[in-house]
């Protein structure tokens, strides 16, 4: 095949293998950072500042010279001894240090002396679109009065950053990693509101899309006109011959919407573009785009971003004749950035977007010794739940449960019921089979019909997402109200599903706040908001399904909370009362032994915690008719939610779609 960029000697060791589009090493001079905006301080005397300057030096040479030898090691093992492209990466990192602000600098301190300052078992979290939530950022802090009643106290804003109208993925094809989409406002703004965040103790959390860039984005732009140094930021070719051998081992993300992980351009040129034709994916091989893209996610962290969302993580290392999942040479590339956060911005945590069951999972914590991400999305458990929900039976959730409560306790998971995205049946088939006969491809048709409204008796009223009939798979979308009846119960005026309905969305997220972790709220189920069935009108949004739960925030309806005869109120009321028993109750601590027992029933879970001796059992009854069920203890407990009293604990009489927290009384 014919190259158009520079031959570079044959790489060592596992990256030997690593595509054509390989890096240029030269360093090039790079654009200052784009100066930010800060409010005006009395201005310090010469002496201060000297000893400011002074004082600032020292930690970042303490912080440098513990992680020196390691970074080194790392970096020049992954970029083949290329010292000079080394050099420019720890003269970037000082740069940034001295152009992080003095708040930022004194809470990354404060947050050095206190490390698990993020494990508390009162951290609350929400995520949401500014556009939705509050039209921008400046509305997004006018309503942080509204947050802070949620108890929010961890807000993650969906993806903000500049991306083509139409051709953006929701936000995931970035164009700028260092401007903010105009219609929600600029930079300053999202700095300003981190700040107002940081007065109130809420940690902002953002998206940085690692493994792509838009295909609008100045080095896209630079390589398609062939400029020195930038077609080797990304897989180019100038035929089907490598991009074949690629795609006979690499799985397709999109097979329907977007099959192939290869586009052709318009000149001839072709391009590897994983998910969508306007994605390009970035070729990491290259030390330059490593450097670059550090940068840029420390600017944002500058900005007073607390938590760096790594989107797509498993995909960043791409290599011939693999599936480019999940290379070792993705986590030498998590620690590296581990490390420079820990350098510049200790104060800031890296969540790990890896959207896989917990065996591929578990690596991205990294060890002990070396760590990679502080916190990862348990996403296995999120779609056995919905599982869970669909059959009646907790065996598979029991099952996924005991391995969560296996590992390690410094390993630290998001728990969610809904996300920005669509539910996929990422399920352990193997053992459904080997357990119930379970065949994969009817139990998706199953569940989704289910959830759909489409089974006899299911009041679910969800849609599918990337339908593929040939495979006969699909991913579900859906408001957490709308998939649990709420949306059915209300258009049938029928009291009687409406409170089984209810009930049943207050178990789920009572089971998701069970677990140990940092729970988050989907933006708008706090007060049961439904689906969204207007983005079918809406050009822009017609064709993807995920925007039926991406609706508009409806402040009207959300007035609605105080008011205990309605969704909104029951729900609002019902979600604070287990927020604030969570936060309050030892049990409920990431340091608490949890374990799951037989609760005598298959409709029934029974999870236990137990902290300091203390405990508590909790049981939550997936099927619409009532159930008894519980585990054998001495003692009397009492039921945190309703206060009810039980001698024995045994024999528990759960509501339809009910459950129980159930703390052992005090001898």
């Amino acid at each position: 095949m014919k190259r158009t960029q520079t031959k570079k000697k044959t790489p060592r060791s596992n990256a030997a293998k690593t595509a054509v589009g390989q890096a240029e090493t030269t360093v090039t001079k790079k654009p200052a950072v784009q100066p930010r905006v800060v409010a005006e301080e009395s201005a310090p005397t010469a002496e201060a500042m000297s000893a400011e300057v002074t004082l600032s030096e020292a930690v970042f040479e303490r912080r440098f010279a513990e992680r020196r030898d390691e970074l080194r090691w790392l970096y020049c093992e992954l970029y083949h001894n290329d010292t000079a492209a080394f050099d420019y990466f720890t003269q970037m990192l000082r740069r940034c240090f001295v152009e992080r602000k003095a708040a930022l600098r004194a809470q990354d301190e404060t947050r050095e002396a206190d490390a698990g300052w993020y494990r508390r078992r009162d951290l609350l979290g929400m995520m949401l679109y500014v556009g939705a939530f509050a039209k921008n950022l400046k509305g997004v802090e006018k309503k942080l009065p509204y947050l802070k009643e949620c108890g929010i106290n961890y807000l993650h804003l969906m993806p903000l950053l500049e991306s083509p109208k139409g051709r953006s993925d929701g936000g995931y094809a970035v164009s700028d990693f260092r401007r903010v989409q105009p219609e929600l406002g600029n930079m300053e703004d999202l700095e300003h509101l981190a700040d107002a965040c940081r007065a109130d103790n809420i940690s902002l959390c953002l998206d940085f899309v690692m493994n792509h860039t838009s295909e609008e984005h100045e080095w896209a732009q630079r390589a398609r006109n062939n400029e020195p140094g930038y077609r080797q930021r990304y897989f180019f070719y100038d035929n089907w011959d490598i991009p074949r051998q690629f795609e006979a081992t690499v799985p397709q993300v999109f097979p329907t919407t977007a099959p192939g992980s290869f586009t052709q351009l318009s000149d001839g040129q072709i391009v590897m573009t994983n998910f969508y034709p306007y994605q390009w994916d970035l070729n990491y091989a290259n030390p330059m785009v490593f450097n670059d893209m550090t940068e840029n996610l420390l600017y944002l962290a500058n900005r007073g971003i607390d938590v760096i969302r790594l989107d797509a993580v498993p995909y960043i290392w791409k290599e011939l004749g693999t599936s480019c999942r999940n290379l070792p040479q993705v986590h030498t590339l998590a620690r590296m950035l581990r490390l420079a956060c820990e350098i510049v911005c200790p104060s800031v945590l890296l969540l790990g977007e890896v959207v896989m069951e917990p065996a591929k999972v578990v690596p991205y914590f990294g060890t002990r010794e070396k760590p990679e991400c502080h916190m990862l999305y348990n996403v296995t458990t999120m779609a056995t739940i919905w599982h869970t929900a669909a059959t009646g039976d907790v065996s598979l959730l029991k099952q996924q449960l005991d391995i969560i409560c296996s590992l390690p306790k410094e390993f630290l998971f998001l728990n969610y019921l809904r996300c920005h995205d669509d539910i996929g049946w990422g399920l352990d088939y193997p053992w459904l089979a080997q357990r119930f006969g379970t065949d994969e491809r009817a139990h998706k048709k199953y569940l989704n019909d289910y959830f759909t409204g489409k089974w006899p008796g299911s009041d679910s009223r969800g849609e599918l997402y990337n339908d593929d009939p040939r495979l006969g798979d699909a991913r579900l979308c859906g408001t957490t109200a709308s998939l649990c009846g709420i949306e059915a119960a209300e258009y049938e005026s029928d009291p009687f599903k409406w409170e089984r309905a209810i009930s049943r969305d207050l178990t789920l997220h009572a089971l998701m706040l069970s677990q140990s972790g940092i729970p988050v709220i989907y933006s708008g189920d706090e007060v049961g908001q439904l689906n969204d069935w207007s983005y079918r009108d809406d050009k822009e949004k017609h064709e993807d399904s995920r925007y039926l739960h991406r609706g508009d925030f409806l402040w009207e309806e959300a007035q609605l909370r105080d008011d205990s005869t309605t969704r909104q109120g029951r729900l609002f009321a019902g979600l604070r009362r287990l927020e604030q028993l969570r936060a309050q109750e030892a049990c409920f601590d990431i340091a608490a032994e949890v374990w799951t027992e037989d609760s005598g029933s298959a409709h029934v879970l029974a999870l236990c915690r137990r902290f300091g001796g203390q405990e508590i059992v909790c049981l939550f009854n997936f099927s619409p008719d009532f159930v008894t069920a519980g585990v054998k203890r001495e003692g009397s407990y009492t039921e945190l939610m309703y206060e009810t009293s039980y001698d024995q604990i045994e024999h528990v009489q759960l509501w339809p779609f009910g459950f129980a927290w159930l703390r052992r009384d005090k001898a």
